[in-house]
């Protein structure tokens, strides 16, 4: 029997809340979880060298098959060897499907049961996918996990558009499975889809569990709903999902969210949050966010975190990378990015033992108390998962 490319192994649930605490044994590598995965859309992490995200305990990255289609295209990567190759990364790989992306440029696409034409964001060329044509393009990528393709529904929609919606995503995930060439070496997570309506989250998550597929991913969540909404259809469609296999809620990742999730089951999160924020001069700390490139700091010799161990923290001031900032100095978004990415991957390593001692709430509670009633400041416009 032919071992699976990417192997989930469940070792401990916490007593109190349900959380979970597990494995991912992947071609590249074995990933604690649950796992926040940095995003580097077009084959890169904003700012970031590979071996800095091998230093900061990252395991696994997020790349964009939409973006990487237009540019550089997949050939050009598969001729290189691959992702891996192609970007010198040792660690996993996850590629999206492109299908939020697509489904982003609203005027300048059509859907149908087909597939989606549509414009590029580049040129304009006229382009067109389909749940084969995806895989295509994922299999040349070679990323580890790969995502079907599907429709992420705006919010809100209505009732006979989630259900004509879901349908086509079902179908998808459908065609995906009969169209993947390499079963044996890349992972291939179906994503549930349903709006708001509990029900239809229901009836995607029991179909896409028949398929018995490597994995499955929560999709059509933190696109524009309210926060209680989005735990509450968190919390219901979770548990649908089969026990022995990665939950992967996409596009989420600020703390608060990366801590609720892991409450309701989820694994595995990706979200452009703390690379995004860095580039508008706000970083993560214990004590809420901090928008250094603010006057307040001009002076401030004190490091961004006092409680933060990373080398950002260690060697550099407030003052020092507000003055990078504020000249434009690329250093200043490379400071301020490193320590974001390594503030969200301690705070999962923080959650991992929590759950592995059984006190997850009361790690909950605790970081809620200093981060959320501390919270001085808000980051400034720019902040989003996009």
């Amino acid at each position: 029997m032919i071992q699976p490319p990417v192997r989930f192994e469940l070792l401990h649930r916490d007593r109190v809340t349900g959380a979970r605490r597990g494995r991912l044994h992947t071609p590249h590598g074995v990933i604690e979880t649950p796992v926040f995965m940095p995003v580097g859309t077009q084959a890169t992490v904003k700012t970031m060298a590979p071996w800095e995200l091998t230093e900061v305990g990252a395991g696994i990255i997020l790349s964009n098959t939409y973006h990487l289609h237009l540019r550089p295209g997949e050939d050009l990567v598969a001729a290189a060897g691959g992702l891996h190759r192609f970007m010198d990364w040792p660690g996993a790989i996850l590629t999206d499907s492109g299908g939020f992306q697509v489904f982003s440029l609203a005027p300048l696409r059509k859907v149908t049961d087909d597939g989606v034409a549509f414009r590029s964001h580049i040129d304009g060329s006229l382009r067109f996918f389909s749940p084969e044509s995806v895989m295509r393009i994922e299999n040349a990528l070679g990323a580890d996990i790969i995502m079907a393709f599907d429709e992420c529904p705006p919010y809100p929609s209505s009732r006979a558009y989630l259900e004509t919606s879901l349908r086509r995503t079902l179908d998808w995930a459908k065609r995906c499975v009969r169209a993947h060439q390499r079963p044996h070496e890349q992972a291939l997570f179906g994503i549930v889809q349903g709006g708001d309506q509990p029900d239809l989250r229901r009836h995607a998550a029991l179909e896409l569990a028949a398929l018995d597929l490597p994995g499955y991913a929560i999709g059509g969540l933190s696109v524009g709903e309210s926060k209680p909404l989005m735990y509450e259809l968190l919390a219901f469609t979770a548990p649908l999902l089969p026990a022995d296999k990665p939950r992967y809620l996409m596009g989420v990742g600020s703390p608060e969210d990366l801590l609720e999730g892991v409450e309701r089951g989820v694994d595995m999160f990706d979200c452009v949050l703390p690379t995004r924020i860095a580039r508008n001069g706000t970083v993560l700390t214990r004590h809420g966010k901090l928008v250094v490139r603010n006057a307040q700091y001009a002076r401030d010799f004190r490091p961004l975190d006092e409680t933060c161990g990373c080398r950002v923290c260690q060697r550099f001031t407030r003052a020092y990378i507000r003055h990078l900032l504020k000249a434009d100095e690329v250093l200043g978004i490379r400071l301020t990015t490193y320590h974001n990415v390594y503030f969200l991957l301690r705070l999962m390593e923080e959650m991992r033992r929590a759950i592995e001692e059984d006190r997850f709430l009361s790690f909950k509670q605790s970081f809620y108390r200093d981060f959320c009633v501390a919270d001085r400041e808000r980051p400034g416009p720019g902040e989003g998962a996009s």
